[in-house]
């Protein structure tokens, strides 16, 4: 008692209840990148992307704009499109019939939506766009007629509308034509067809229909711009339920000869998921 005999109650090691390791890293945040093809870093400066040609494959973002991209990279992934939805495998005849020239190449870094549809298109036209889709004339040749030289092909009544908001400064002198069912009767598009057409947008099914009732002629047609936006639930041209079968059965039966005779180019307008764009490169 007293004594100093008393031992003495053992410290808390402060260390051992509050660890602190140098060592752990944070996570890093993933870089945004733009619909261009182009990543952002924290200042907002923008970075050339890793993949050429806008793909982005693996570079933080989960869409491609595959259409910025080469050629033949393009040709490449509709082709493996093809034949994944028709469940069909093109002979090497079949596949020698198509080349880069098939496919139109987009501008790098530049958004590809509603408002620069327009631009994209007079790129792609090239200096004949004025020509090919805004004058109105007088209809003296044969099969000038209901034949468009430009046609766009989506999912649905409501973005077919949208895309054409986007091609007003192209329309003013002559209409376009609307080539879904949504509220338009086939009847009034077969009337509508008797004139001369620039410009036409719609969905597979009614564009087929025509086509094969001989009211809409595919004679002019120089650019397909086939729709890559993806719908509330992801689904696109390629991938939405019904929709692609009737789509590759257009293709198969009008669009595809146009094609591969070197008539009739494709335009993939839009992002595309990057897991779509991988499975394409990798077989």
């Amino acid at each position: 008692m007293g004594n100093g005999s008393e031992k003495s109650k053992p410290r808390k090691n402060k260390s051992k209840l509050k660890p602190h390791n140098k060592s752990i890293k944070h996570k890093k945040k993933p870089r945004n990148l733009s619909l261009g093809g182009r990543a952002e870093d924290k200042k907002g400066k923008e970075k050339v992307s890793a993949k050429k040609g806008g793909t982005n494959a693996g570079s933080g973002s989960d869409v491609s704009l595959v259409s910025a991209g080469p050629a033949d990279q393009q040709l490449r992934f509709f082709l493996h499109c093809f034949q994944t939805s028709t469940k069909s495998k093109l002979s090497p005849l079949e596949l020698e019939a198509y080349n880069e020239r098939c496919m139109v190449k987009l501008a790098e870094g530049a958004n590809q939506d509603v408002e620069n549809l327009s631009e994209h298109i007079k790129a792609a036209i090239g200096v004949t766009w004025k020509e090919e889709l805004c004058e109105g004339k007088e209809l003296e040749e044969d099969g000038e007629a209901g034949s468009p030289a430009l046609l766009v092909i989506s999912t649905s009544a409501l973005r077919s509308l949208e895309l054409l908001r986007g091609l007003k400064s192209f329309t003013k002198d002559c209409r376009p034509a609307k080539l879904f069912a949504k509220h338009l009767k086939v009847e009034e598009q077969v009337n509508l067809l008797k004139a001369q057409v620039n410009i036409a947008a719609g969905t597979p099914s009614r564009i087929k229909k025509l086509i094969d009732m001989e009211a809409l002629s595919l004679t002019r047609l120089k650019l397909v711009v086939l729709d890559m936006q993806r719908d509330a639930k992801a689904f696109s041209l390629f991938t939405l339920p019904q929709v692609s079968t009737e789509f590759w059965d257009l293709y198969k039966s009008h669009l595809e000869e146009k094609v591969t005779g070197g008539d009739s180019r494709i335009c993939l307008y839009g992002a595309i998921p990057n897991k779509e764009v991988n499975k394409a490169f990798k077989e």
